[in-house]
């Protein structure tokens, strides 16, 4: 009989929730290095309407390309033009119904700090005895997203939030100059939705994503958390257009 120091402990099927931005890169690099985990699928919601990434607004053109260098497998979650939470739930459920039919039993994320949307994504994913995994939870932003420039990731800024940054922001590279610049209000990593970013390097891509840099778009959403007259009836941002760059 084998000792059971011997035994191989089998990999956890796990797919990863990937937004295309530098957390998810971060969290994603840290989870292939893990030995427990087997991570095989990429998970992203796609605004069907406009063809793009949800909340990021990065072309699907882009988000393939990326995809390709890392080599991974997407699914997508497929969205309309202003989802409700009822559809993103409807549709959310259709895609982890496949999966854990699949035989996945872990997810990650490269969430940090919001405690509300952890319970969210493990109260959903519960039901389906699909257990989340967040190797970037609760480290401080600051180490993170210098963690990020050491080892070599690459992004760029693609949407801002109006109201805590103006617009020169949008288009920059993440580097140390952009970190600096940034008012204290905001988090270094843009945990508070003040920021998303596009990430095309790195050490969990086989070649750079190769794009061009487009025009820079302002658009105004309704809150979904207005609940007072002080909340305001929408929520600008600016995003800048990224373009892919064929070989």
């Amino acid at each position: 009989m084998p000792n059971q120091n011997t035994l191989v402990m089998k990999k956890r099927k796990t797919y990863f929730n990937w937004s295309t931005g530098k957390d998810a890169s971060l969290a994603l690099y840290h989870l292939q290095k893990d030995s427990n985990y087997d991570i095989d699928q990429l998970v992203t919601s796609i605004n069907s309407h406009h063809d793009r990434v949800s909340m990021h607004g990065l072309r699907r053109e882009l988000l393939l390309k990326q995809i390709q260098e890392i080599g991974l497998p997407v699914t997508t979650i497929e969205l309309p033009e202003e989802p409700t939470m009822e559809v993103y739930n409807t549709q959310m459920e259709r895609v982890v119904t496949k999966l854990q039919s699949e035989g996945y039993s872990h997810c990650g994320f490269g969430d940090i700090f919001l405690e509300d949307l952890r319970d969210y994504r493990e109260e959903h994913l519960k039901k389906y005895n699909i257990e989340c995994c967040f190797p970037l939870w609760k480290r401080d932003t600051k180490e993170l997203i210098e963690e990020f420039l050491d080892l070599g990731f690459k992004a760029v800024v693609i949407c801002i939030k109006l109201d805590v940054l103006d617009a020169s922001f949008v288009g920059r590279e993440i580097d140390k100059s952009f970190i600096k610049d940034l008012p204290d209000n905001v988090d270094p990593c843009g945990e508070n939705g003040e920021f998303h970013t596009f990430c095309y390097d790195g050490p969990i891509f086989k070649n750079p994503v190769k794009f061009r840099t487009g025009e820079k778009v302002f658009r105004a959403y309704k809150n979904p958390q207005k609940d007072n007259e002080q909340d305001t009836e929408t929520i600008g941002f600016w995003f800048c257009d990224l373009l892919p760059v064929d070989e």
